[in-house]
């Protein structure tokens, strides 16, 4: 009888020890080149060239657990800053939805707000829906609902239904999904009009601005995304013409396939430094506490750095082999990729 009640009380505290393990928390993440991949295409397009890759690839980078809580609407606004210098209100709408599109969690919390107003009135009232797999009530560095930087700014109650945003106002987004694959609509706030014209002309932007350049969407689209038309090489070749007198052109390729070579040498536990972006095994990659978070790029896309053709320097995007080897080729660079 003893011996039974031994064993008894034994069951009793392994249950009891089972289930005061905490349920652990998950990060929260998506493929951040999906989220301005729809935008770079609208904005080569409507001829923005060379100009769209690295605004593209600066705004899906604040996505990333790491960036201030500020750093996605800043880099909208760049994105819209293009638009509007393209007059394209395609690219205008696009660029109203990634600012609301929701970055990634660390571990299953909410992600701070914004405090400070948009540099363009276009985004006034636009902010970050956040990820269903989130705990609305909690948020990124401990903040409960209600404190400082877990109410959008300009308003001073909670985001109702919490984790919604003004073009997804039903409630949160299913992890990891792109808000460009649900909506077109960035149902920004009225007012002005440079703030209405998005959700004015959205229809208007869907056919008439479709329609109208859809050989050359077409051509540019292919041109970003695979090797499959001369688009890359002709555009590569009309940029470099400027580039290739301007005395950088050849040491931005240098240093591309420079960057790309260590890229090769890295992998995902590879020391590195807070903020640093690299390529790891094909994904772009940025530091977080002292080793890199990796998010794979699209299913026929491989991170790679590239040279910057209007100044001195280098990018990191998701791109094809191809188009890589294609434009570091254009600056006289020799060797490929990786200069080997």
């Amino acid at each position: 009888m003893v011996q039974l009640s031994v064993v008894f009380l034994g069951l009793v505290a392994a249950s009891a020890s089972v289930q005061a393990v905490p349920i652990l928390e998950k990060r929260i993440a998506q493929v951040i080149s999906d989220s301005t991949a729809k935008w770079e295409q609208a904005c080569l397009a409507a001829g923005g060239g060379q100009q769209c890759n690295p605004l593209s690839v600066t705004a899906f980078s604040t996505l990333l657990a790491a960036a201030g809580p500020c750093d996605q609407q800043n880099a909208a606004d760049g994105l819209v800053n293009l638009s509007k210098q393209l007059k394209s209100s395609q690219m205008l709408a696009l660029s109203q939805i990634f600012a609301q599109q929701p970055r990634n969690s660390p571990n299953s919390v909410a992600i701070p707000y914004c405090q400070t107003a948009p540099q363009n009135a276009e985004l006034n009232g636009l902010f970050q829906c956040q990820f269903a797999g989130s705990n609305q009530n909690s948020f990124a560095g401990g903040a409960a609902l209600g404190a400082a930087g877990t109410i959008p700014f300009g308003r001073t109650t909670p985001v109702s239904p919490l984790g919604s945003c003004p073009a997804n106002p039903a409630g949160p987004v299913a992890d990891g999904q792109q808000l460009t694959d649900i909506t077109t609509n960035p149902n920004a706030p009225g007012g002005s009009a440079a703030a209405a014209s998005p959700a004015a002309t959205t229809a208007k932007a869907a056919t008439t601005a479709k329609a109208a350049t859809t050989a050359k969407a077409q051509t540019a689209t292919a041109a970003a995304q695979t090797a499959a038309t001369a688009a890359p090489a002709a555009s590569q070749a009309s940029a470099s013409t400027p580039a290739a007198t301007s005395g950088f052109a050849l040491a931005n390729g240098q240093d591309a396939q420079a960057l790309n070579a260590k890229f090769a040498t890295l992998t995902a536990s590879s020391a590195c430094t807070a903020g640093q972006n690299a390529c790891v095994n094909g994904g772009f990659a940025q530091c977080v506490g002292g080793k890199f978070v990796v998010t794979q790029c699209g299913a026929t896309l491989t991170c790679a750095a590239l040279p910057l053709v209007n100044s001195r320097g280098t990018s990191i995007t998701c791109t094809t082999t191809a188009d890589a080897a294609a434009r570091i080729s254009a600056t006289g660079a020799t060797g490929g990729i990786t200069g080997a």
